[in-house]
């Protein structure tokens, strides 16, 4: 059932207008006198999801029993951040998720399902784990809060993405990656049919089907100005809310470029992008537009890591972003990658597969570090006094010396590919 469905290109909703919007949807809503919230974390930061999330709180009250932020891989929060991404929602209401533990498996796809989706690239089966938290608790109402936009791995991202990624496990987040990543990102990114949104939904349509989660998805676009702009939200609980939300991100996040830009600087906000994991968004989301031979310049001075825990991270620096062919041969001949499959799969979507160079000025890392991962090193203070992201407008800009650059302040919040080339 749909609850709401408001947005447009046009349109620039308010807290205020979400907050009625939310509140109309879950007016119309029976049974939520046990309520879960699933909301992201603060890699999602602008998605407005924070805000809803409260917003929700602020309704149900004592209805809302917990709240578990879909970690997935990712750093826990702190309580500065836990605060700044939900407001006043009481801390003590907050449940950590943890992928490698408190888990329950509620059932299996078939290798033979994963061999149709793949075209015959894997073989394996895939499970579908759950925090048991969504298990173990009568809840009636599963409000799952989150981002339409561009992904790498799934194509367009949330959905039932936030419930078999957000909050499952390290087997199934593993091979539903590297699952993407073979497939090929350039044929997944903006696209809500994908190997992997097969998978997700047909995990969820088999043995979740008894959960009562309610989607609430919003789309947020970045205008000419750098400003965040929420475009629309839309609630529901089956598929037509989603892709209600993907056609509008796509309309929205999807940037097509008349020529391929030789030069883009991708400025990285230090609070949301801490390592490469995240960072790389900065490749993920230009590699489709890049000229061949160009140079993407990174500025990145809250990354201090590569991996948001201890193993990634030491794979991640053993491994380095060499691209998809000698990752595959990696992953057959190692056995501490081929048991990580989601640090493979990153490493493949890190790399420009030699099409461009990548240049990361990390405020974190050294010189030797970024230099044995695979990537040109460049010294943040340099590069940003050079292109200074308070100075640069989105898109398109000409320097003094009349060198042409492509600027993206935040690349979390789009796709960007030259149309000749990729669509």
């Amino acid at each position: 059932m749909l609850y709401a469905a408001v947005g447009n290109e046009h349109t620039n909703l308010s807290r205020e207008d979400l907050q009625k919007i939310l509140y109309g949807a879950l007016d119309k809503i029976p049974a939520k006198e046990r309520t879960l919230i699933i909301p992201p974390d603060m890699t999602r930061l602008h998605s407005r999801a924070g805000e809803l999330t409260e917003l929700a709180w602020q309704y149900l009250g004592k209805k809302l029993q917990a709240v578990i932020p879909a970690l997935g891989t990712h750093f826990p929060m702190s309580k500065n951040e836990l605060k700044k991404m939900y407001g006043h929602l009481p801390l003590e209401l907050i449940k950590e998720h943890n992928w490698r533990c408190g888990l329950t498996e509620l059932g299996r796809l078939s290798g033979k399902f994963i061999r149709e989706i793949s075209g015959e690239k894997l073989d394996y089966d895939w499970p579908v784990e759950v925090n048991r938290i969504l298990i173990d608790h009568p809840w009636d109402l599963i409000l799952s809060i989150g981002q339409v936009v561009p992904h790498e791995v799934v194509g367009m991202a949330n959905y039932t993405k936030n419930i078999m990624v957000g909050v499952g496990g390290k087997e199934a987040i593993d091979k539903s990656h590297f699952l993407g990543a073979v497939c090929g990102m350039e044929r997944i990114m903006g696209r809500s049919e994908t190997p992997v949104r097969q998978l997700f939904d047909r995990g969820a349509d088999e043995f979740c089907k008894d959960l009562p989660i309610v989607y609430v998805l919003t789309v947020v676009a970045t205008d000419e100005a750098g400003n965040n702009i929420t475009k629309g939200i839309f609630i529901g609980d089956d598929r037509e809310c989603y892709e209600k939300a993907a056609e509008l991100s796509r309309n929205v996040n999807i940037k097509k470029l008349e020529k391929a830009p030789k030069k883009v600087v991708v400025y990285l906000e230090p609070e949301e992008f801490r390592s490469t994991w995240l960072g790389n968004k900065s490749i993920y989301r230009t590699r489709m537009a890049m000229a061949d031979r160009g140079e993407l310049i990174v500025l990145a001075p809250g990354v201090h890591c590569f991996g948001e825990n201890e193993t990634i991270d030491k794979l991640i620096r053993r491994y380095g972003y060499r691209g998809t062919e000698q990752t595959l041969k990696a992953v057959k001949n190692n056995p501490d990658l081929a048991e990580n499959l989601s640090a493979a799969a990153h490493l493949i979507h890190g790399s420009s597969e030699g099409r461009f160079t990548i240049t990361y000025c990390p405020g974190g890392l050294s010189r030797e570090e970024i230099e044995k991962a695979g990537y040109q090193f460049g010294d943040l203070e340099s590069y940003r006094k050079r292109y200074n992201p308070e100075k640069l407008k989105e898109g398109w800009n000409t320097m003094d010396n009349d060198e042409e650059i492509y600027f993206i302040s935040n690349p979390a919040l789009g796709l960007w590919v030259w149309e000749e080339k990729f669509l």
